[in-house]
């Protein structure tokens, strides 16, 4: 298969007739980019599955452009997602709700809800209006390696397996949507991201984290209620681990780290934050973003693991972006807050839950 590039400035004919056959095409969002099939063709989502290598049981996000598509996706649609949607979409913001008949099992993951969002990205939007379908887009990387950021991610790992990217530049956001489970109470945030739990509040009433995603040993003692977060995700191929402590004490271990490692021959990169990076003496060093901006960080952080990959490096060290880093003195809202806490997410995941405190 020769997979074909198009950019976001030139027509979506091509783009949208491949959709429409039941083929699959990359696309930009304001979070990662998307690997989108007609989500009500079952043979479209089987081919997601197998180009990504994705476990079946993971269930695919349905993307749409109007709001009204809910009744056609859903079974039913109580008024809080109404309002929900009209207060966060686009954006963001998956919504897992009851599915409706129309909704193939092999979008799901086999189970009888939906994942649903309208995504805040000109190029998406686009690709949805023209090609008429409602498309189901996991992000568009090989399973288990980080999110893919740019066009140029996409076709590294899809080159040959899919039948075309649309090129849109780098994303905004960098992590994947909140996806907030609303067919039982209390309402449960299953994956974090920008839309954080004071965000949602303002709509719901009460939100919790799923408690498998917030524990320190998710992997090991709780069972996540969305079947994807189980999976190894992120992950670069060199050992990452998370250096967490006081700032200059984070900044001494990892400098004794690196000169041993370099005295073993071992290729060492650091993930550092603008505002320290110039105290490392050694080792690949790469800038995150600012401490005082937690979207700077979540926008680099998936490029700096793939940039990591292409360079061969044996070992990477990463500052921690916790809660009380980002925002503790930095006078960050309730919602930088939670938002720092969705980068750590992701980091922690890619680390493998391998954290040092020093």
């Amino acid at each position: 298969m020769k997979t074909i590039v198009i950019k976001q400035d030139e027509s979506f004919e091509e783009a949208a007739k491949i959709l429409r056959r039941g083929g699959l095409v990359a696309f930009p969002t304001e979070t990662v980019y998307g690997l989108g099939g007609d989500a009500l063709n079952p043979e479209s989502s089987r081919k997601i599955y197998a180009a990504k290598n994705r476990p079946s049981d993971n269930p695919l996000i349905v993307h749409i452009c109007d709001i009204s598509a809910l009744n056609r996706l859903c079974a039913e649609v109580p008024e809080y997602a109404y309002k929900l949607a009209q207060r966060f979409w686009p954006g963001p913001l998956t919504m897992i709700l009851k599915k409706s008949a129309a909704v193939p099992y092999e979008t799901t993951g086999g189970l009888d809800t939906v994942a649903v969002r309208m995504p805040d990205h000109e190029g998406a939007l686009k690709l949805l209006r023209e090609s008429g379908v409602f498309i189901a887009a996991p992000s568009a990387n090989l399973s288990g390696k980080p999110s893919p950021t740019t066009a140029e991610h996409v076709f590294h790992d899809m080159n040959g397996r899919i039948d075309a990217i649309i090129d849109g530049g780098e994303v905004g956001i960098g992590i994947e949507s909140t996806i907030v489970d609303l067919t039982k109470a209390p309402f449960a945030i299953l994956r974090p991201g920008y839309i954080t739990p004071v965000m949602l509040e303002s709509v719901l009433k009460e939100v919790i984290y799923d408690p498998a995603i917030i524990d320190a040993n998710a992997s090991k003692d709780l069972r996540p209620r969305a079947p994807g977060m189980k999976y190894r995700h992120y992950a670069p191929k060199a050992e990452l681990t998370i250096i967490k402590g006081l700032e200059q004490s984070v900044v001494d271990k990892i400098n004794s780290m690196v000169e041993n490692n370099i005295l073993s021959g071992l290729k060492t990169g650091i993930i550092a934050a603008e505002e320290t990076a110039d105290r490392y003496k050694a080792g690949n060093v790469k800038i995150a973003g600012s401490i005082k901006d937690p979207v700077t960080i979540s926008h680099s952080l998936y490029g700096i693991l793939r940039s990591f990959d292409d360079e061969e490096t044996d070992v990477i060290y990463s500052e921690s972006f916790d809660r009380e880093r980002l925002c503790g003195d930095n006078g960050g809202s309730a919602s930088d807050e939670e938002f720092a806490g969705a980068i750590m997410n992701r980091l922690t995941k890619a680390a493998g839950h391998h954290i040092m405190e020093v």
